[in-house]
């Protein structure tokens, strides 16, 4: 049951923070959802994932990506319930949600698991062979979640219109000006919606509330700058990324993380 961390600080744009195979998939329950962006794919058997309260069946060949924090459980169908899986970070983490069209849950049919099985199994094979390059793996983190973009336009929910209309913009808004005083009152104005009616729209396209999204893409900007500025004062970095107190900065941060900023930094040197 191969299964292999990141042994090195985040220094990479993108990268796996883990990823096995053969895998004999125990039954677990998140209600939190996980911290990074995770594929699980069935290699043999069959599976049951719940996705915010929807069942869905993982055959053999079948996989899902899950996007942060997302509330989700498996629970094996059959005797023997084997897998593959990766996580993905990388000091571009950020914008992993970008490149998947924001979408939270990505369902891969069996064709594209067979690719991404033999991603899989690469990888895997270059972490057999050390020293293993981060620049390689690097790239085959990028080749996979290609896969994925592959993916999103499979669902017709990325063209609906009210996604287009409103959520669309308030997006690139969020992803331009992150760094300013945004508001959910500020952002549902710019589509002339209120803000309750745009929480609701975030929350069936994307899963989370218009402030959670906000709030999270600020995080994951902060972790970009924790990284790549080590010198940088955690008061200018909650400047940086929107937030006017960095008392507020650092308890948005812990919730959301379970550790502070600094604690993240050191996290991540520690590996060195």
């Amino acid at each position: 049951m191969p299964i292999k961390f990141r042994s090195t600080p985040v220094s990479e744009p993108l990268t796996f923070d883990s990823i096995g195979n053969s895998w004999n998939q125990e039954d677990l329950s998140r209600p939190e959802g996980y911290p990074l962006y995770h594929y699980l794919q069935t290699e043999k058997g069959t599976g049951r994932i719940t996705i915010q309260g929807k069942k869905y069946i993982l055959n053999e060949g079948e996989g899902v990506l899950i996007a942060p924090f997302i509330s989700h459980s498996y629970y094996r169908q059959t005797e023997e319930w084997m897998t593959s899986f990766a996580t993905f970070t990388g000091v571009i983490e950020s914008s992993i949600s970008t490149m998947l069209g924001n979408r939270q849950v990505i369902f891969i049919e069996k064709e594209q698991g067979t690719k991404i099985s033999a991603l899989i199994a690469n990888v895997m094979e270059k972490y057999e062979n050390p020293p293993v390059d981060v620049k390689l793996l690097s790239i085959d983190c990028y080749c996979m979640l290609m896969n994925f973009v592959d993916g999103i336009y499979t669902n017709d929910l990325i063209n609906d219109p009210l996604y287009q209309r409103y959520i669309d913009p308030v997006i690139k808004e969020i992803e331009t000006h992150y760094d300013m005083e945004l508001t959910v009152q500020e952002l549902s104005g710019q589509v002339f919606i209120t803000p309750q009616y745009l929480s609701r729209l975030f929350s069936r396209f994307l899963g989370c509330s218009a402030y959670e999204y906000l709030t999270t893409y600020r995080i994951n900007k902060a972790k970009e700058f924790l990284l790549i500025y080590p010198r940088m004062k955690v008061e200018d970095i909650a400047q940086r990324v929107g937030f006017l107190d960095a008392s507020h900065f650092i308890a948005r941060f812990r919730k959301i993380t379970g550790i502070t900023p600094l604690e993240f930094r050191k996290l991540n040197r520690s590996y060195s």
